[in-house]
């Protein structure tokens, strides 16, 4: 049975979703989940959850998605420990480390990889197969008959998003937010970069290719593909940011979906709560174009009508649709919003109405120009009817009861619910009816009254056999059966833990430091060779979320989990910094894999990168093998999206150059052969006078991308310099800048 999966950032959405249909949700608490700005849930608000759905019989997945620095790793496991205890059914993990603790110490718990790191692929979900992993949440980048594929060879339950927000990067890959704005999205505090306006430039000639919201994708919506979407095991709604107006109505449809019970205005209802226009993804093959809404990156609502005329203090808008009093409209002017509650409206006459289904008038002062298209963000008894929703019971359980009732003996009922049975004994023994014996009927009166439970009567065995049974014992029998059922469902969650093996020890003798490359030209790699360094990656290089594998020699560096699973048993591979590695047990797991090196994260600062260090000694008496990026402009984003396409210069970028451009700086563009897209910080990342005071890494890596031979050359004498301890030149630094993390503390 397919499952649907629904967000909650709080107690009321996570009810909206129970009683609109889910068969799960996913939700955070105030530490460790991907969604730090929503409100999220505490141990004891968590604990009321879990009572709430497992009595439903709705399981709950708990998201510690982000990355867990060193200093925050036993704390990890302790939450991990609390959760266990209270009963949630799986963790929704990122990191490395938090994924191996969840599947060597639980025995009922699942662990489910997260979208954000990145499994696109057969290979990689192989890999957390063989792991331990219980489910895969693929990329959202993944095409549906690949998703078919990966479920039918890789045999692990496998979970997609449906229906929200997308990530115009491939999620986890994307540093913007962090690297510019010091908020990283890998820990949950993304502010939303992509949702900006940015400023298309060809830099060649630096004229602008226009200006709008180039990176801000539509809202993925597949509900019109729901039968293909039934051969996956979980559909996953977006939205714990979303209010449970939203939930309500968007689980509520793909619930009737699921149940083949939808019409074509239930499924357009689904843009009466937030929306940003709508895409089916790349799950179903979306044109590029087609992906982005470069005109607004926020509530973009349902057309209703236009501005017909002007009318003394009124304008007149003609209706497509029901226009209501207290609904909240947008109308478009000259591409600027009007946002406004509809407090009053008037017909042709001036008279106050309630509602208007074909021409209305309203009084505005702002300018506004006929033909300027009308829009609801906020319909008023749309939001009414999901409100009244939000608490009933989407199913109720069978209650079946075998009562037991003879003179002088105690009343005996048999109960049975949720596939428990509960035997309720009175104290009391039952006396001879003179008159009015009780009756089957009085019974399932008395026992009918479930409305404030999940149950409702369905077989009632009874025997009248002469005996008086009080009400208000029948009334007392029935609450204590239906309380003894809730125990034991809730009691019957298992809360194990595995014993704990031994683990073995790797660690790398030290090594005098030195230099690295990655290179994109093969002018750089030309370069490189000549200034004598010995590993540069250029076509050896396997990205994250390219997994057209191809036969390869010599020691690759590779950015995913497909990647090591593809070529650990043929290659040496050093792996990148795509993996968000930020702790030391991470590093472990990818030595244990076969990897002769690790990068680190970009969004590692000088005292985390040494608590790594410390705890990794610490830990298994030896040095981990490190590298650490150090020179270059930062990839803020990775994306299967082409904005050049977008902007109609689909092709020119194999003679062109571009770049975007914000209030604050420049952000070249740079496509690769398959049509994904690099989008680099405009500003160099340079570390080399740090250099001497950085302990513990093996490798320090220079990354090249839009650099000529000369700049090549010069750097590497820089760093050469710095590693051998001579002065350094200050007219280099004229060119570059420090950014990033490196001396500064992770929000």
């Amino acid at each position: 049975m397919t499952e649907l999966l629904a967000p909650a950032g709080n107690m009321e959405a996570l009810k909206a979703a129970i009683s609109n249909g889910c068969d799960a949700i996913y939700l955070g608490l105030q530490k460790f989940g991907a969604r730090a700005y929503s409100s999220n849930f505490d141990l004891e608000s968590l604990k009321e959850a879990v009572t709430y759905a497992h009595l439903r019989n709705v399981k709950i997945y708990v998201t510690m998605n982000t990355i867990v620095f060193e200093s925050e790793i036993e704390e990890m496991k302790e939450q991990m420990h609390e959760l266990n205890e209270i009963g949630v059914d799986g963790i929704i993990v990122q990191d490395l480390a938090a994924f191996d603790y969840m599947v060597k110490n639980f025995l009922d718990m699942e662990a489910h990889c997260s979208t954000q790191m990145g499994i696109d692929d057969l290979d990689g979900t192989l890999l957390f197969k063989e792991l331990g992993a219980k489910r895969v949440v693929l990329s959202r980048e993944a095409p549906i008959e690949k998703v078919k594929e990966i479920k039918r060879i890789a045999e692990i339950p496998i979970e997609i998003f449906v229906h929200g927000a997308l990530c115009v990067s491939y999620s986890g890959n994307c540093l913007m937010s962090g690297l510019i704005g010091y908020r990283s999205g890998n820990r949950g505090r993304c502010v939303g970069s992509c949702r900006k306006e940015y400023e298309l430039i060809d830099r060649a000639t630096d004229t602008s290719l226009g200006k709008n919201y180039i990176l801000s994708t539509k809202d993925l919506n597949t509900i019109e593909h729901i039968n293909e979407l039934k051969e996956i095991d979980s559909l996953k709604i977006e939205g714990r940011m979303k209010e449970p107006a939203y939930v309500a109505n968007v689980v509520s449809k793909y619930r009737m979906a699921l149940d083949q019970k939808i019409t074509t205005e239930d499924k357009k209802n689904l843009n009466k709560t937030f929306n940003r226009t709508f895409t089916k993804g790349y799950l179903f093959h979306e044109d590029q174009r087609d992906i982005t809404n470069i005109l607004r990156p926020n509530n973009f609502g349902y057309e209703v009508g236009r501005i017909g005329k002007i009318v003394k203090d009124k304008v007149e808008i003609t209706l497509t649709r029901t226009l209501n009093q207290n609904d909240i409209i947008r109308i478009s002017h000259n591409n600027e919003d009007i946002n406004l509650t509809v407090v009053k409206l008037y017909d042709k006459n001036g008279n106050l109405i309630n509602k208007a289904e074909n021409v209305c008038y309203i009084k505005i002062k702002e300018k506004v120009s006929k033909g300027d298209l009308v829009y609801i963000t906020k319909d008023y008894f749309y939001y009414k009817a999901l409100e009244s929703s939000l608490e009933k019971e989407f199913r109720r359980f069978n209650l079946d009861i075998t009562v037991y009732a003879y003179p002088d003996s105690k009343l005996i009922i048999d109960g049975s619910g949720l596939g428990f049975h509960y035997l309720y004994e009175s104290e009391d023994i039952l006396g001879e009816a003179i008159n009015n014996p009780t009756t089957k009927e009085q019974v399932i009166k008395q026992f009918s009254r479930l409305n404030d439970t999940i149950f409702e009567l369905n077989h009632v065995n009874f025997e009248e056999c002469n005996a008086f049974i009080p009400v208000k014992l029948l009334n007392a029998a029935r609450r204590e059966i239906v309380q003894g059922l809730y125990d034991l469902q809730l009691n019957s969650q298992k809360k194990r833990t595995k014993a704990l093996e031994a683990k073995e020890k790797i660690s790398f003798p030290p090594k005098k430091p030195y230099l690295t490359a990655v290179v994109t030209t093969q002018e750089q790699y030309n370069a490189c060779m000549s200034c004598g360094i010995k590993e540069i990656y250029f076509e050896n290089v396997v990205r994250r979320n390219q997994n057209d594998y191809k036969e390869k020699e010599g020691q690759l560096l590779i950015g995913g989990y497909g990647g090591i699973y593809h070529y650990r048993k043929t290659n040496p591979f050093v792996t990148d910094y795509s993996l968000n590695v930020v702790n030391s047990a991470s590093c472990f797991e990818l030595y244990r894999l076969g990897a002769k090196r690790v990068t680190l994260s970009y969004e590692l600062n000088k005292r985390q990168m040494e608590d790594l260090v410390n705890a990794y000694y610490e830990e298994n008496g030896g040095y981990p093998a490190l590298e650490m990026i150090v020179y270059g402009k930062a990839p803020l984003m990775f994306t299967k999206y082409c904005p050049l396409k977008k902007m109609n210069q689909c092709g020119t970028c194999k003679t062109k150059s571009y770049e975007l451009k914000d209030e604050h700086g420049t952000f070249p563009v740079i496509t690769h052969d398959d049509c994904t897209t690099t989008i680099l910080n405009g500003k160099t990342l340079n570390l080399l006078d740090e250099l001497p005071s950085i302990k513990g890494i093996e490798a320090f890596r220079l990354n090249f991308t839009v650099e000529s031979k000369e700049q090549v050359v010069k750097t590497i004498h820089k760093a050469l310099s710095k590693l051998n301890g001579r002065v350094d030149e200050a007219a280099f630094h004229k060119e570059t800048d420090t950014r990033g993390h490196f001396n500064k503390e992770i929000l």
